[in-house]
C-alpha cells in the first residue's frame, strides 16, 4: 500500500518520510528489496535527503524519564 502512495505521488506531490533507518536496511521492512529500491529510487529522484546527525532528541527523553 505504501509503495502505490508513493508511486501515485511521483512527479506529482510532495512526500515527507522520516526514518531512523538507512537505506540498506528497508528491504527487511518491506520484505523485498527489490520493492524498497524501487521505492527508494522514486523517493530519491527528485528529492533532497537531510541526514542529521548525533543523539536522538526522543530516545535521550525517554531514557530520561526512564531514569
Amino acid at each position: 500500500m505504501l509503495f502505490r502512495i508513493i508511486a501515485d505521488s511521483y512527479e506529482a506531490r510532495s512526500i515527507i518520510i522520516t526514518t531512523n533507518l538507512e537505506f540498506s536496511k528497508w528491504g527487511s521492512v518491506f520484505t523485498d528489496d527489490q520493492m524498497a529500491a524501487a521505492m527508494i529510487d522514486r523517493l530519491a529522484h527528485h528529492g533532497q535527503l537531510v541526514v542529521f546527525v548525533g543523539e536522538s532528541y526522543r530516545m535521550q527523553h525517554a531514557l530520561m524519564k526512564e531514569r
